[in-house]
C-alpha cells in the first residue's frame, strides 16, 4: 500500500485543535510585538513562540525512504514531526517532551526525529513515487493541526499518530508502543487501554465530580437529549483529565461556554451500559471504541435534535484557554452554521473582531 494510502487510515476527522490558521497569524504578530507603533490602532495577538529544535534532530536530505532504511539499520524507528513557526504547542513538546523529560536520552537513542514545517517548501520525498512540498505533504496527510507526529515503522509505513501536544507520560506510552513494535499485534488504541487499566486496577482517585457533568449511565438515553450534545471521554487512571478538572473546568469563560451544552462523562473503561446518540446499546469501553476515541480526555461535540445527533467538531489534545471556549462556542452556540469549513474561521472571524476593538489576543496561557 502506498504511504498517502496509508495514511488516510490514520487520519481523524478534520477537527481543530491547534488552529493552523490562527497560528500562522500569531507568527506574524511576532513582527508586530516588535513594532508596537504600527499595531497601536488594533489589538494584538500574542502567544507566539519559537523553540530551537535539539540538537539531535536528524538533518535529513528528506529523503524519507531512506532516512527510514538507516534508522532500520540501528533498531530505530523514524518520527515525522510536522510543526508550525510560532506555535505554542510545538515550543511546548519540544522543550517539555524531546528536551525536557527524563526519557530524552532513551528518546534520541531509539527514535530519529524530523522535523518539517506545515507551510515550509523544502522538497520532501515520502517513497520512489511520492515527492511533494512540506506544504503539500501535510495537506496529503489531514494536518490541521499543529504539532501533528507521525511515526514511521522500518517499512516507512505510519504506524501511529498523535494529532497535537501529548504531555510528556502520555506521549512516552506512545514511544514504548511504537519502540517495541506493538503495532504488529495490537492497535494503539487498545495499547493505551490496557495500560490505562492496568493503571486504575493499581489504584486510583477516581472520576472527578463537575456540576456540569452527568454520567451516561444516569441518563440512560443519550439518543434523547436535543440540542449540543458535549461527550467527555475520561477513565479513572487520566492525569491529563485531572489537569482538564483543575484547569478548564474551573475557568468561568469555560463554565460560561459549557451552558448550551448537555455534558455527559462516558467512563472508557466502563461495561456498564446504556443507550448511545444513535440510539443503539453501548457501553464507555464500546461507544470509546466506535468513536475511535485514543486519548483521553477527549470531548466530541455533537449538535441536532433528539435522535438525530451529528458530530461536529472534538478535543483531543492539549488546548490553551482561548482555543478551548472557541471550540467549544463554535458547536454550542452553533457557530457551525455559519462557519461550514471549521472551528478555525469561527476563531479567526472572532480574533479578527477582538483585534479590530482594541483587545489584545493571547493564544497560550503561560
Amino acid at each position: 500500500m502506498a504511504f498517502t494510502d496509508t495514511a488516510r487510515t490514520l487520519r481523524i476527522m478534520v477537527q481543530a485543535t491547534a488552529l493552523l490558521s490562527l497560528i500562522g497569524a500569531a507568527g506574524a504578530a511576532v513582527s508586530a510585538e516588535a513594532d508596537p507603533a504600527a499595531a497601536s490602532a488594533t489589538g494584538q495577538l500574542l502567544g507566539a513562540k519559537q523553540s530551537s529544535h535539539p540538537d539531535w534532530f536528524k538533518e535529513s536530505f528528506l529523503d524519507i525512504a531512506e532516512d527510514v532504511e538507516e534508522a532500520a539499520d540501528a533498531g530505530r524507528h523514524v518520527i515525522l514531526f510536522l510543526e508550525m513557526n510560532g506555535c505554542p504547542y510545538c515550543y511546548k513538546m519540544i522543550e517539555e517532551n524531546f528536551k525536557g523529560s527524563d526519557y530524552s536520552e532513551w528518546l534520541q537513542e531509539r527514535f530519529d526525529v524530523i522535523a518539517l514545517n506545515v507551510r515550509g517548501d523544502r522538497e520532501v520525498a515520502m517513497d520512489a513515487d511520492t515527492m511533494m512540498s512540506e506544504k503539500a505533504l501535510a495537506e496529503a496527510l489531514g494536518v490541521r493541526y499543529t504539532p501533528t507526529v507521525i511515526f514511521l515503522d522500518q517499512a516507512n509505513e505510519p504506524v501511529a499518530r498523535v494529532n497535537g501536544y501529548r504531555n510528556a507520560a502520555d506521549f512516552k506510552q506512545v514511544l514504548d508502543y511504537v519502540d517495541a513494535q506493538t503495532y504488529q499485534s495490537q492497535t494503539l488504541a487498545d495499547y493505551l487501554d490496557s495500560q490505562n487499566a492496568e493503571t486504575a486496577t493499581a489504584g486510583s482517585d477516581g472520576l472527578r465530580d463537575h456540576d456540569q457533568i452527568r454520567e451516561a449511565a444516569d441518563v440512560g438515553d443519550l439518543s434523547a437529549i436535543d440540542g449540543p450534545l458535549l461527550l467527555l471521554f475520561e477513565d479513572a487512571a487520566c492525569g491529563a483529565c485531572d489537569a482538564l478538572h483543575d484547569g478548564h473546568l474551573k475557568a468561568p469563560e469555560v463554565i460560561e461556554a459549557l451552558k448550551p451544552y448537555t455534558v455527559v462523562r462516558v467512563d472508557t473503561l466502563s461495561d456498564a451500559a446504556f443507550t448511545g446518540p444513535d440510539g443503539e446499546p453501548t457501553t464507555g469501553a464500546q461507544l470509546a471504541d466506535d468513536l475511535g476515541i485514543e486519548y483521553r480526555p477527549t470531548l466530541v461535540l455533537m449538535d441536532g435534535p433528539a435522535g438525530g445527533k451529528d458530530e461536529i467538531a472534538r478535543i483531543e489534545s492539549m488546548l490553551y484557554r482561548y482555543h478551548f471556549v472557541g471550540l467549544l462556542e463554535y458547536v454550542g452556540l452553533g457557530k457551525y452554521r455559519d462557519f461550514p469549513d471549521g472551528p478555525f474561521d469561527y476563531i479567526n472571524d472572532k480574533t479578527a473582531k477582538l483585534t479590530a476593538a482594541g483587545e489584545d489576543v493571547s493564544i497560550s496561557d503561560e
